[in-house]
């Protein structure tokens, strides 16, 4: 296979993979040949890993268990990293700290995921907790971060999220974590650089202003209002509308499936309620100004309500995103490194003429 195809020299036109494919007029995302809203409900997010990265499950498994052991270790000597106020900068600049040996996709995955939770742990004046080698990785990332075991709904709750979200085609921290490898740069490059794309809340970086939304309305009767209250004063309607999905974001089905199985009647399920009521108002009231313009509830919507029932912070959500993703940018930089070449894109000057 040849990963990139390209016209003239190194001028990228686009890319075949194997990896992932995004349909944005049905609305179906495929992972490693698996439709994710038909996604067995026990698989978790070390299935989609061992797909993605061609290995066996079982391998994955124990290697993330290791991994995640080792990397609780290095917490010492990367903790002024961790101790930056932003979560994203945290992590980043803690996984650029490690060495050459992190060349691997579970030894990255697995420090991505324990620095996430140490961060979580030192913003709530708490110590990091160890993790358990024999645990499912999403399972013990969960019980990390807020300080208390996953239940069996809350286990399969956080593996839907998580391997809902490793790959979703060629999205800009995917496209960064590519650009770098493709330089032949080592792994732990192309995801720190991939990290500093999904901090942005025009990619990864606005699932918690749902929630604040949310807030603000407090009702479903008061939806209307203060969406068209919003749009007024030229502000967008967060978890709403999608680059690539002009219908509704498959994945948002998915967590809304997950959240539902979280609820038992408790608050979460008012809290869901909520949501999908905003939903249907915020449908209708950009359907009425941007008749032309098809936009539907995005990944960000749901993750916001879901992390929330999980009992996560939500200063701490793009890093759960991120948790998740970089097992697609892992398995993008290994077929980038296999099939692609330097990837150069052609610009075209529209500047002044040489004098």
């Amino acid at each position: 296979m040849n990963a990139l195809n390209t016209s003239g020299l190194d001028d990228v036109t686009f890319a075949d993979t194997l990896l992932s494919d995004v349909d944005g007029a049905v609305g179906r995302l495929v992972i490693a040949g698996r439709d994710v809203e038909r996604a067995a409900p026990e698989s978790t997010l070390a299935d989609f890993a061992a797909d993605l990265w061609t290995q066996r499950p079982d391998d994955v498994r124990a290697s993330l268990g290791r991994a995640r052991v080792e990397a609780f270790a290095r917490l010492p000597g990367v903790g002024e990293a961790l101790a930056q106020p932003d979560g994203m900068d945290a992590v980043r600049s803690a996984l650029s700290l490690l060495d050459a040996s992190y060349d691997d996709p579970a030894r990255i995955t697995a420090a991505a995921g324990v620095f996430a939770a140490a961060w979580m742990r030192h913003r709530a004046g708490a110590a990091p907790l160890a993790p358990d080698p024999a645990a499912d990785h999403g399972a013990d990332l969960l019980r990390c971060m807020r300080g208390a075991p996953a239940r069996a709904p809350e286990s399969a709750a956080i593996n839907a999220y998580l391997r809902t979200v490793s790959d979703h085609g060629m999205n800009a921290s995917t496209f960064t974590a590519r650009v770098v490898a493709s330089t032949g740069a080592d792994l732990r490059a192309s995801v720190v650089a991939a990290m500093g794309a999904l901090k942005g809340p025009l990619h990864g970086g606005a699932p918690g202003p749902v929630l604040d939304m949310l807030d603000a309305i407090g009702a479903p009767d008061h939806a209307v209002a203060w969406l068209e209250a919003e749009l007024s004063a030229g502000r967008r309607i967060m978890g709403m509308g999608h680059r690539i999905y002009r219908v509704r974001d498959p994945r948002a089905a998915v967590f809304e499936r997950a959240i539902e199985a979280l609820t038992d009647g408790g608050v979460s399920s008012g809290r869901l309620r909520l949501a999908r009521a905003v939903e249907r108002a915020a449908e209708g009231v950009l359907r009425a100004r941007h008749p032309a313009r098809p936009l539907h509830a995005n990944v960000e919507f749901y993750t916001a309500v879901l992390l929330d029932a999980l009992g996560l912070p939500r200063e701490g959500f793009s890093l759960v995103f991120a948790a998740g993703r970089v097992v697609g940018w892992c398995a993008h930089v290994a077929e980038q490194r296999a099939h692609g070449r330097l990837v150069r894109p052609a610009s075209r000057y529209v500047g002044p003429a040489a004098a």
